[in-house]
């Protein structure tokens, strides 16, 4: 009885394995938790091109917006975990989890991490009439003056803000937040002079920088930042390690085969490797990575924990 027992789960441990390495055999759709055009989009829609053609099955991207990316990474946690259903997306899941942990989802239990996808570099720029250059400065001139300085975001517990919390937190720096509705109020706010500091992405501080409208002070992250090789990293230029880039991910359903996982995770990284498609991310102001799952697993459970810490202390609270 136990010899049939051990041929039979053999048997069909074969078979899950044939049919693991025929996926995949029909549609696959790339949930994006974002409107159209979003760098999570864009990201997507890139990878399930080269995919689709890999492949040779059709790759669609459904867009699934709302309420802070909860709505389309619940869908995604829900569905059939059989690798037909993925998700790409910021790491914004994970910060509204750490803003609301009754979201209806968990990016930690709930997910499988397929593999990390690209960083966004987050900068620290200033108003030019505030008067400083460095980031060193602006901490010293915080400290002189506490609560004088403000600095805007787009919203309570965006990446934005909850980069300038960490810093804060990190190096004691007292400025007051001025949140917005939108990126766009924050932004013409800071070029306004109204709000003289601000984390924003690379790609949109830039222009502003080489038109001496915005100070850049420091790259996001630990390391300089390919764009801006002269300029130090955050971590650099305050000597304490600090890191607040965005980072993107693709997700699977938990308990999708680990088969599955694999060679989603080796497809994807081989795309990655493509000049063309790195250069499609560099357009958007991030630069492609790729890794294996479980660092991108450990990255998510640590962010998770990081963000719910940063939340905490700074008595965040949203609606």
């Amino acid at each position: 009885m136990r010899r049939m027992l051990t041929a039979v789960l053999a048997m069909l441990a074969a078979l899950a394995g044939v049919a693991h390495a025929s996926y995949p055999e029909r549609l696959v759709r790339i949930v994006v938790p974002y409107d159209p055009g979003t760098g999570a989009d864009i990201l997507a829609r890139t990878l399930g091109q080269r995919l689709a053609e890999k492949w040779k099955t059709p790759v669609i991207v459904e867009n699934r917006p709302g309420a802070s990316t909860a709505i389309g990474t619940e869908h995604v946690q829900k569905s059939a975990p059989d690798g037909y259903t993925l998700m790409v997306t910021a790491n914004t899941p994970v910060i509204n989890k750490s803003l609301r942990p009754q979201a209806p989802y968990d990016p930690v239990n709930g997910l499988d991490a397929v593999l990390p996808l690209a960083i966004g570099r987050l900068t620290l720029v200033a108003h030019p009439t505030l008067g400083v250059k460095t980031a060193k400065e602006l901490v010293a001139a915080a400290r002189k003056t506490p609560g004088a300085i403000n600095y805007g975001s787009p919203g309570n517990g965006t990446p934005h803000h909850l980069a300038m919390e960490l810093f804060k937190q990190a190096t004691h720096a007292n400025l007051t937040h001025v949140p917005f509705s939108t990126t766009g109020g924050a932004l013409q706010a800071l070029l306004g002079g109204h709000v003289k500091v601000m984390f924003f992405p690379i790609h949109v501080a830039l222009p502003h920088v080489r038109e001496n409208r915005l100070v850049l002070l420091a790259s996001g992250g630990l390391e300089r930042s390919d764009v801006t090789p002269d300029v130090p990293s955050l971590s650099e230029a305050v000597d304490i390690k600090l890191d607040g880039d965005i980072w993107y991910g693709m997700y699977a359903p938990r308990g999708t085969p680990a088969a599955i996982v694999r060679k989603l995770n080796e497809d994807v990284n081989e795309i990655l490797r493509i000049d063309a498609v790195r250069e499609v991310f560099s357009r958007q102001g991030l630069t492609a990575t790729g890794g294996a799952s479980d660092e991108f697993a450990r990255l998510t459970r640590e962010d998770l924990d990081r963000w719910t810490q940063v939340v905490r202390r700074a008595g965040i609270q949203v609606d």
